[in-house]
């Protein structure tokens, strides 16, 4: 198996990240769209200040992270045949990331809106912060403890400090 040049590994990290958007992509979608129609249902005239604040904060962190999780597209196009795959997968991984941290403001939000609505506001703030735990866990605490593991067993050249995106 021969070694991939640094133009192929460059393309596989882009291919990789795009893979990785589409599925953002679709979640930030789906709960932006419902946030967007949520004003319009007729429970919503019933909502607290402080329910409507937490869905201004659930509707912009979503507008955000739809933002930054389909700028890598916009970019591509801005860059299209310039030989620049390098500088497009840094900045993708970088709007990759930032709008993982929006979604999961614009998804911790929407719990605690729907939560605070249907429950107790202690209870609700109890499954936001458990939420926002189980979220972060996944998202953060695993894979970065997970970084250093078995690395003398497993041959990555994602791993590669020379090519690897966002470091």
């Amino acid at each position: 198996m021969s070694k991939e040049t640094e133009k192929q590994r460059w393309q596989r990290n882009f291919a990789d990240l795009l893979q990785e958007l589409r599925v953002a992509q679709t979640g930030v979608q789906i709960l932006f769209a419902f946030l967007l129609t949520l004003p319009f249902s007729n429970g919503f005239t019933r909502t607290s200040e402080f329910q409507r604040d937490v869905y201004i904060v659930a509707l912009l962190a979503a507008a955000a992270a739809t933002a930054m999780i389909i700028s890598p597209v916009a970019f591509h196009r801005a860059l299209f045949r310039q030989g620049r795959k390098p500088e497009l997968v840094r900045f993708a991984h970088r709007m990759a990331s930032g709008g993982l941290a929006f979604m999961l403001i614009a998804m911790v939000s929407a719990v605690l809106l729907i939560t605070d609505f249907v429950l107790d506001r202690p209870i609700a703030f109890l499954l936001t912060a458990l939420t926002g735990v189980w979220f972060l866990t996944f998202w953060m605490i695993l894979p970065f403890a997970r970084r250093n593991w078995g690395e003398d067993d497993i041959d990555d050249d994602d791993d590669d400090p020379d090519t690897s995106i966002g470091r």
